[in-house]
């Protein structure tokens, strides 16, 4: 169903409960309705440590947020926690709700809350069970304007509504009082604007981390190669991870992971000459800045998920790849399988080069 005329809506509801990566790319779909329909109220529905990022960032005017773990809990607490999300959204008497999270869970927020308008897709991406149905009245396809990225999926419902898209990059700027904290903080650790790789090791599953062990020769002999000084980036639960890179490599290395909130993350990736890391929201939020990007990628084809906007070269083994992990994969799912691990340092050495010389990168500026 294709509405060519958009109405004036006053309130929007945006149905997004995944990932920081899926929320950076569903920022240009905010764009979009930000500047198709001046004035609405926009609100998205996504996790509780992700408020004040899309807010500050200007991606939502407000935020209705709900707690995974809960969600992931006993039926009780799933119960409880799916009405009191509901009961919240509903308070807003939401003209449209678009829902781009596309999960059993989201359906039946968007049936409840049962604006006029709901935006939905069709087919949806795992095929209804039995008792299922979708509460959808206005249609999207699975990657609308006849793009394959995943960025084309978050863009789909522009093209069910009838609106004509005006930005298609995700592009996400630190404030100015961002920038002022990172730059302090890269100052107290010596480093210098656009002089130091930022790194990402983590991912959300073990199968999509890189080796620390291959990470950290990587980076032995990039930082070797150019000058360049390497900043460690992550969650605090990536800790981990960094110590096992930093016990590798120069001491040159600055372990980041962990001390930074969102917003400063952002600010600290806008300043980095290039991004190296896994596939992951830090990817995502790199190349929303402006920064050039080297991802890697395991199974999942990173001509769908891979960075958008900037130079960048994304890293996949040899498919279909023989299997190093029996009893940690569970292919077929692309984020559950550990193709990434084999990846081999070399390659990833080589695209780390081949973008700093296409972005004219010289050794003499980096020291």
């Amino acid at each position: 169903m294709l509405q060519t005329s958009p109405a004036p809506f006053r309130s929007i509801l945006v149905i997004q409960t995944k990932f920081i990566g899926d929320l950076v790319l569903a920022s240009a779909l905010a764009e979009n309705l930000r500047l198709e329909f001046p004035g609405a109220k926009l609100v998205f529905l996504c996790e509780a440590r992700f408020e004040s990022f899309l807010i500050s960032h200007g991606i939502a005017s407000e935020v209705v947020t709900f707690r995974r773990a809960r969600t992931q809990g006993t039926t009780l607490e799933r119960g409880k926690e799916l009405y009191a999300t509901i009961r919240a959204l509903r308070r807003y008497r939401f003209d449209l709700t678009i829902d781009i999270t596309d999960s059993k869970t989201s359906r039946i927020i968007s049936r409840f809350v049962n604006a006029p308008t709901r935006v939905g897709y069709n087919p949806t991406e795992r095929p209804l069970r039995l008792l299922e149905r979708q509460p959808a009245n206005v249609f999207a396809r699975p990657f609308g304007f006849n793009g394959q990225h995943f960025l084309y999926r978050y863009l789909s419902p522009l093209e069910a509504l009838g609106v004509e898209p005006r930005t298609m990059i995700p592009s996400i700027q630190p404030l100015p009082m961002e920038t002022a904290e990172a730059l302090a903080l890269l100052d107290k650790h010596q480093l210098r604007p656009n002089a130091f790789i930022a790194v990402h090791a983590g991912a959300s599953f073990e199968g999509r981390r890189w080796q620390p062990e291959r990470f950290a020769a990587a980076i032995t002999e990039i930082a070797g190669e150019t000058g360049l000084d390497v900043v460690l980036v992550g969650g605090p639960d990536e800790r981990e991870i960094a110590e096992r890179i930093v016990a590798r490599t120069a001491p040159s290395v600055v372990d980041l992971v962990g001390a930074m909130s969102l917003e400063r993350l952002l600010a600290v990736l806008k300043q980095a000459r290039l991004f190296l890391g896994n596939e992951s929201g830090p990817m995502h939020m790199a190349a929303a800045t402006g920064t050039p990007v080297v991802g890697l990628f395991g199974l999942t084809d990173p001509s769908r998920w891979g960075p958008v906007g900037v130079l960048s070269i994304s890293l996949q083994p040899p498919m279909p790849c023989a299997c190093m992990a029996k009893d940690v994969c569970r292919a077929p799912d692309p984020s559950r399988a550990c193709c990434v691990w084999g990846l081999e340092v070399k390659p990833v050495v080589d695209a780390v080069r081949e973008v700093l010389s296409r972005t004219e990168m010289r050794l003499d500026r980096a020291i």
